[in-house]
């Protein structure tokens, strides 16, 4: 044991560990760089095919919903597409603001603008033959012929005016939909890019989440995507997102992304306060809708609440007061 002990304390053999841990060093300080530099090629190979299986994937995504587009926005060849040829309607009635006000609320697609301009012609005289039947053959109503012909001109009138007022009302309804949802999704938004993901697919992943949420919101995410990925000015995709949605939180989160994309400004810093300015103007809507509240109450208070409990309290009194006479 004492001769073990001296064998390791012996400065013969505590020179050769230092040289042996020398060596050993020095080998690892030379062999490290080339080990590091195989790894990092390797992790770029990886990459590399893992960004060509998204692409893949995602270029089969899109022709399959293509397909199915291509099958679902056919060119309708039924009574309605006969009517419009007939009577040359597009020519009346196609156009860019048309197109624009029918994609707002939704309806994409050569069936829904066929569908529009038959209807702005067919539901004034359909609306005036409708009411005439009714005033003349089912409606009791004490009047002349002609103030029933005069009533169902008014309604032809309307009739013109009733596609424009459907298309407003999907149009809202959208809007409110997609303004609700918008600040979670600008949310996830930020934690994608956050997390390294580049915009397309921080859309894309957005899209897939919101989805569950918001349908309007997450339709309209997977069409910017799409024409992120396609397009070759992205300026334009985030216009387009602008211009379908139409809504000024929208439109000012695009008019950021846009000036990110050409000044090189970090993307996740205007999304980190067009958050925050969205959540702000949530919270305001909230409390302006509560403030409005008390005042539009007043009116069902007096006429619901007040005559009961004018009977309530009043009522025992004035029994009392007649059971004594």
């Amino acid at each position: 044991m004492q001769d073990l002990i001296d064998t390791l304390i012996s400065p013969q053999f505590l020179a050769t560990i230092l040289a042996a841990v020398s060596v050993f060093a020095t080998i690892l300080a030379v062999v490290m760089p080339i080990l590091a530099r195989d790894q990092m090629n390797q992790r770029m190979r990886v990459m590399a095919l893992e960004r060509d299986a998204l692409r893949s994937k995602r270029l089969a995504e899109l022709n399959k919903e293509r397909a199915g587009q291509g099958r679902l926005r056919q060119a309708p060849k039924g009574f309605m597409q006969q009517i419009v040829d007939k009577l040359n309607l597009r020519a009346q009635f196609d156009s860019e603001e048309l197109r624009n006000k029918l994609k707002m609320a939704g309806l994409r697609g050569q069936a829904p603008l066929v569908a529009y301009m038959f209807f702005r012609v067919a539901a004034p005289p359909l609306a005036f033959i409708v009411t005439l039947l009714y005033l003349f053959f089912v409606a009791e109503i004490e009047a002349s012929s002609n103030m029933k012909l005069l009533y169902s001109v008014l309604a032809a009138g309307a009739g013109y005016y009733l596609p424009n007022v459907f298309i407003e009302n999907l149009t809202q309804k959208r809007q409110q939909a997609i303004k609700i949802a918008f600040p979670e999704a600008l949310d996830m938004l930020l934690i994608c890019v956050q997390s390294g993901m580049s915009v397309e697919a921080s859309f894309g992943k957005v899209a897939k989440e919101i989805s569950n949420q918001c349908v309007e919101l997450g339709e309209e995410l997977s069409l910017t995507t799409a024409e992120l990925s396609y397009l070759p000015d992205r300026r334009q995709a985030f216009e387009n997102l602008a211009k379908r949605t139409n809504l000024p939180s929208v439109k000012a989160v695009t008019t950021a992304l846009v000036q990110a994309e050409r000044y090189g400004t970090p993307v996740s810093q205007a999304l980190r306060v067009m958050a925050k300015e969205n959540r702000d103007m949530r919270m305001a809507d909230a409390e302006k809708k509560a403030a409005a509240l008390p005042p539009k109450l007043t009116v069902p208070m007096i006429v619901f609440f007040l005559p009961v409990l004018f009977v309530v309290i009043l009522g025992p009194a004035a029994i009392t007061f007649w059971k004594m006479q």
